[in-house]
């Protein structure tokens, strides 16, 4: 099957090809997908979009008089589609329902390490001869509470590796983890996670009821001085809600792998442009802050799981074979996180 690979970078390239092992037909091209860009798509049967492209309703009308049949998706999360516009014009969308969920825990893991122990602050000063401690000072994380907002494969992980270093643990989630039970955590409200925690762990997918699910009530209810950090979605939080936080010194902390308004930022060279987006300028000036370019997904196995997974959806798609990776309008569940 002919498959065009938009957002492609040379990486994507490498892991695809590696897996294909010559069962498609594969075309990489630079370009995000969206409304404007959509006919670059035409005559391709399938397009492998990444989550940076924009699949609305006038985008995915225009793969399908292109003759696009179905989306395979190298992402697990699917917020970027317009299911509804997908499904009434036959276009089938496939995602890679879960990679590496260490890549994600342990990244979030090295975001609290961090921003505790001012790693990226040290890693400066050294560079410029500068070994004094001064500010330096951290805590041990050995008997602190750490809530964990979404508690699925990811956040079972990173309590799994939290509870070994010593940490209390406070979850809030629809349902509760047998798995993190047993490792003593104990499952709450998120008012009283917010108000118990030293650090809070975002670990859930985008839909309508989690989008700034941190806003300006929430992070009222935290702890003067606690950490955030968001290895998920951007739009969980409301930066506009954790900047004027930060000013007033309540948050001490943030860490952020994704941002509400990444696209057309993040896996983009802007060296030598001018960011006009005041809002992650802001951002970019707390020393308590630290940013990332949604790379916490990015490790070899990680990307090995993406390639192999998307090949055998594509496969099943071309052999009429349903399977569970595939997402439509209705479905009751939300993306693993």
């Amino acid at each position: 099957m002919r498959c065009l690979v938009t957002s492609s970078r040379p990486y994507d390239q490498e892991f695809l090809n590696a897996a294909n092992q010559g069962h498609h037909e594969f075309s990489f091209v630079e370009t995000p997908l969206r409304e404007d860009t959509a006919a670059v798509a035409h005559g391709y049967p399938a397009v492998c979009p990444f989550v940076d492209d924009t699949l609305n309703s006038a985008a995915l009308e225009a793969l399908a008089q292109g003759g696009t049949r179905v989306l395979a998706l190298r992402s697990t999360g699917f917020n970027h589609v317009d299911l509804a516009t997908a499904e009434r014009l036959g276009i089938t969308v496939m995602r890679v329902k879960e990679y590496s969920p260490y890549s994600v825990a342990e990244f979030a893991l090295a975001l609290m390490l961090t921003l505790n122990r001012h790693l990226h602050k040290a890693y400066n000063r050294v560079r410029e001869d500068n070994f004094l401690l001064d500010g330096l000072m951290g805590f041990d994380m050995h008997g602190k509470t750490v809530g964990i907002v979404g508690t699925g494969k990811i956040g079972t992980i990173l309590a799994t590796t939290l509870h070994a270093m010593g940490c209390r643990l406070l979850g809030h989630d629809q349902i509760s983890n047998p798995d993190c039970q047993a490792l003593g955590m104990h499952y709450v409200d998120l008012d009283t996670l917010l108000a118990e925690s030293q650090i809070v762990s975002l670990h859930l997918p985008l839909v309508p009821a989690t989008r700034h699910l941190i806003n300006d009530e929430r992070i009222s209810k935290m702890q003067p001085g606690a950490m955030l950090i968001n290895t998920s979605r951007g739009a969980l939080v409301d930066t506009l809600a954790i900047i004027t936080a930060l000013k007033s010194h309540h948050l001490g902390a943030v860490g952020l792998d994704v941002y509400e308004e990444e696209a057309g930022l993040y896996f983009h060279n802007l060296s030598d442009d001018i960011i006009c987006d005041d809002t992650f300028a802001r951002l970019l000036t707390f020393p308590n802050v630290v940013i990332t370019g949604h790379q916490a997904f990015f490790t070899r196995e990680a990307m090995t799981t993406i390639a192999t997974t998307t090949i055998a959806n594509l496969d099943d798609f071309a052999a009429g074979r349903e399977n569970g990776n595939i997402v439509r309008a209705q479905a009751p569940g939300v993306p693993q996180p």
